[in-house]
């Protein structure tokens, strides 16, 4: 699965969307302007999405390298 099917089966999951789940991030203080901020790991980041969202492991990561800013 591409990086990109993976982001639109999540919006059509969650029916919110990558930017909408970044801004979200940044509310919950996992991130920032710059990306995840220092010292936050990624398993919180999934703890977060599979609690509130549902997702799994290869979903979460996709946002996590999104907002690590790896993927735009």
């Amino acid at each position: 699965m591409s990086f990109q099917a993976y982001l639109d089966n999540i919006e059509a999951k969650t029916g919110k969307s990558p930017a909408a789940f970044k801004a979200m991030a940044r509310e919950k203080g996992f991130c920032d302007a710059d990306g995840v901020r220092p010292g936050v790991k990624a398993g919180e980041i999934l703890d977060w999405l599979k609690h509130d969202f549902d997702l799994g492991r290869g979903h979460g990561m996709a946002l996590v390298a999104l907002f690590k800013g790896k993927r735009d």
